[in-house]
């Protein structure tokens, strides 16, 4: 064999090894949970983790169904939305996952963002509902006490983000761009519900976040008021282990 056969067959196994490798990472996690258990700890660790299929996710809107095969191989922050409407912990709880996404600068498109719909809210709440999530967090920004006051307001879920404030807030931005939404909307089979509850020991509340890997694994929870930046430090660390998604 000459030297440059030698350095094909390398070059072969090397390519082999970054493709397989990352996957064997991955399943090993699931198998054992407890290798990040250690370093890995403001959440809580889902054991054993809860497989959630193709056949077990379904878009809630024509933009969701249109997106769903974004969350294939990706690292999916998911915040749950139990109710018919979405209180004011609950929004706030997904304002804090478009803020946690926005912080992992260059690991950012390795995730998606979702939301698990319980139930079916009217069109017009759920209208409000992506808008808010769309626009809030830029009046969240604005320093001054009157921002500060509505923004506190528009947390309500019965108070109207109009359309006049979205104009203000979006500026000279293209409407359609600032508008833009990273959130798939998604329902859960009753199957993998009850799987959750099982977990729970009970019905899951406002607030609530998991992670799910790149396999369909839900594997970590976090309570309701959960600490955005131990989310990011918890995630950050089973991206740089996982090196998949």
């Amino acid at each position: 064999m000459n030297e440059q056969q030698k350095k094909n067959r390398v070059l072969i196994v090397a390519i082999f090894a970054m493709t397989i490798i990352p996957f064997v990472i991955a399943w090993g996690l699931k198998e054992n949970p407890d290798l990040v258990k250690g370093t890995t700890n403001k959440g809580q660790l889902v054991v054993p983790s809860i497989a959630i299929l193709d056949q077990d996710i379904t878009g809630f809107d024509a933009f969701s169904k249109s997106n769903i095969k974004e969350l294939h191989g990706h690292w999916l922050i998911v915040n749950v939305i139990p109710n018919s409407g979405c209180n004011q912990v609950c929004l706030e709880a997904l304002l804090k996952t478009k803020q946690l996404r926005l912080m992992l600068n260059k690991e950012l498109p390795r995730t998606r963002r979702v939301v698990v719909l319980y139930k079916t809210p009217n069109d017009e709440a759920a209208a409000q509902l992506w808008l808010k999530d769309s626009i809030l967090w830029r009046l969240n920004r604005l320093e001054d006490d009157e921002s500060k006051t509505l923004y506190l307001s528009l947390l309500r879920e019965e108070n109207k983000l109009e359309s006049s404030l979205v104009d203000k807030l979006i500026e000279n931005e293209n409407r359609e761009v600032a508008l833009s939404s990273d959130l798939i909307r998604v329902q859960l089979s009753a199957e993998v519900l009850k799987k959750i509850a099982e977990f729970n020991k009970g019905p899951v509340s406002e607030g609530m976040l998991y992670l799910i890997d790149p396999l369909g694994n839900l594997m970590m929870q976090y309570d309701s008021g959960f600490n955005t930046y131990k989310v990011k430090d918890d995630l950050m660390h089973l991206l740089r282990i996982s090196q998949i998604g």
